[in-house]
């Protein structure tokens, strides 16, 4: 029997569970989790789901664009420090680090933050280039963040932690929680997360509904703390809250590639992910000093930060295969109805303190 719901059906014995608990326990129980396993889910064939670093390097060519001219706008600093929390296998720096050069090149120092130990593993593999050259580092979760200048970005990482449904039944709020039986929702006071909610609508319908995710503010300001200035950047599945609201968000599985909502089924053996409350987000990384925030779909950053001419004339030089593979990942990021348009990128800006 799967040791997660030998686990889980004793927590039950005791009365229902959360959503928000479930999803905790499959994705980060130490042994168990499923991002704790010792092989990664990244991929295709016989994998769970692919990311856009599946897809080609161009997420990262743009990424080291976005960068330098953060670095610009800090005056060219010695040191540029890149920090990636939820980095996985390390990909988006590989991509980022190939893709930078002269004196920014010089300056950028990448910082891979994952304790996932299958990600670890493959982190080290295609970073092993930059790592002896002392251009990438590894830091562990558990280690206090130094104060540093240059960039924090992310990939799918806020859509990974723990998140709760909320439902709006005409009266009052409801909870998506498991009993012995299944999945239920059932009456609850939602404290702050019903605030928050009722201040992004102009009215709650029936069946109104969204994720809060209790997480968020602490990590927001975990990573916000050390940057004392630089660019705040993620990229994730998400909305603006009240879009959310409007649509129902609920919690997501990802197995074999598959996508349904039994959230509860394979713990530790399938992925679990909530849509992203960009408004939230950026309102949490408002309180710790950041500015300019905004969010837009994905497609719309790269056709706005990406050379593409400059990039489709370089390409005529390539192989038919690679010119064709870069050709496809550019149409998967920016073409209506594929990933460019189900991710939005958020970013924000910390300035040097006044003080």
């Amino acid at each position: 029997m799967n040791p997660l719901n030998e686990l889980l059906q004793s927590r039950l014995a005791r009365g229902p569970v959360s959503a928000s608990e479930v999803m905790a326990l499959g994705l980060y129980h130490p042994d168990h989790g499923y991002y704790r396993r010792a092989e990664g889910p990244w991929g295709f064939a016989g994998k769970d789901y692919y990311t856009a670093l599946d897809l080609g390097p161009l997420l990262g060519q743009t990424l080291a664009l976005r960068l330098e001219a953060a670095w610009e706008r800090l005056g060219r600093p010695a040191r540029f420090t890149a920090l990636e929390p939820g980095a996985g296998r390390g990909w988006l720096g590989r991509d980022l680090l190939n893709a930078v050069s002269g004196p920014f090149a010089e300056a950028l120092v990448y910082v891979h933050r994952d304790d996932n130990p299958a990600a670890k593993e493959a982190a080290e593999a295609a970073l092993m280039p930059f790592l002896a050259a002392n251009r990438a580092r590894f830091v562990a979760e558990t280690e206090p963040l130094e104060p540093f200048t240059g960039a924090i970005f992310s990939n799918e990482l806020f859509d990974a932690l723990p998140a709760q449904p909320w439902r709006w039944d005409g009266e009052g709020w409801t909870r998506e929680v498991l009993t012995a039986a299944g999945p239920v929702w059932q009456s609850a006071d939602p404290g702050e997360a019903g605030v928050w909610f009722a201040s992004q609508t102009d009215g709650l319908e029936p069946r109104d509904g969204s994720v809060w995710c209790e997480a968020l503010p602490g990590l927001v300001r975990e990573l916000a703390t050390p940057l004392e200035a630089g660019l705040f950047l993620a990229v994730d599945y998400g909305e603006s809250a009240d879009r959310l609201l409007a649509k129902g968000a609920d919690l997501r599985r990802f197995k074999a590639h598959g996508v349904d909502g039994k959230w509860h089924e394979d713990l530790g053996e399938a992925d679990l992910t909530a849509d992203v409350d960009f408004t939230r987000l950026a309102t949490l990384l408002e309180g710790e000093g950041l500015s300019d925030l905004s969010h837009v779909e994905l497609s719309k950053w790269i056709r706005t930060h990406a050379p593409l001419d400059q990039w489709g004339a370089q390409w005529m030089a390539l192989p038919a295969s690679e010119r064709m593979a870069r050709t496809e990942n550019l149409l998967q990021l920016t073409l209506p109805g594929m990933m460019g348009s189900r991710f939005r990128v958020l970013e924000g800006w910390k300035h040097f303190s006044q003080g």
